[in-house]
């Protein structure tokens, strides 16, 4: 129960942190000269503080109608963690309420996150287009390019995982798209934002450089 409550909030959490970053983004490009003072450090700890509250919150009523279920049928989970869908499967009791409720708070966080997403970046599209420069629109691509990367990823599979209502889909299935969130993306945040970074390429053509002289 620990391992799913910790799993199920910053799962939730990721979600709106990647919208939050959006907006982030949003103020960068489209009103930069003011960016310090809308994305005050206050303003940062409150939307990060949110997001942590939104997580924890959600995860901690999954949690306790899981605990109200009166008994499974195994305690092997047909999983590599202990997800929701999995532990459901196992209910000797009727978990109709589980499964509507995960589908409306699954459906309902993804609406306001993608909302926030697509909102954001159809005012940088526009900004975009409005640049004059061709390296200011390339240099703008090219900040939105990892976000956009880790949102397709993870986005795509909690719709396709949770976002859906109850048909039967084989847990394997479930268990594939699961990776790409749980392993996959954790795997390319180096990859999609660290090495975009002018320091730390530099660094690493350093280390590269000097193993290949030596």
């Amino acid at each position: 129960m620990v391992q799913f409550y910790l799993f199920c909030a910053y799962a939730i959490t990721e979600v709106f942190l990647l919208a939050v970053m959006a907006y982030d983004r949003f103020v960068a490009i489209c009103n930069p000269l003011l960016y310090v003072v809308a994305m005050s450090q206050k303003l940062c700890m409150e939307l990060v503080s949110c997001c942590y509250l939104c997580g924890s919150v959600c995860s901690l009523i999954h949690l306790c109608l899981a605990l109200d279920i009166p008994s499974y049928r195994s305690n092997v989970i047909n999983h590599f963690f202990c997800d929701l869908l999995p532990l459901l499967s196992l209910a000797c009791s009727d978990v109709t309420t589980n499964e509507v409720l995960l589908f409306i708070v699954a459906t309902v966080n993804e609406i306001i996150t993608i909302t926030i997403i697509l909102t954001s970046y159809l005012f940088i599209l526009i900004t975009i287009l409005r640049m004059r420069s061709a390296e200011g629109r390339r240099r703008a691509f090219s900040t939105c390019t990892s976000h956009l990367t880790a949102i397709i990823v993870f986005h795509g599979t909690i719709l396709s995982t949770y976002c859906r209502p109850s048909s039967g889909n084989s847990l394997d299935i479930d268990k594939v798209t699961t990776v790409f969130y749980t392993v996959v993306i954790p795997m390319l945040n180096p990859l999609i934002y660290s090495l975009r970074n002018k320091d730390v390429k530099e660094a690493l053509r350093k280390v590269v450089g000097s193993k290949t002289c030596s």
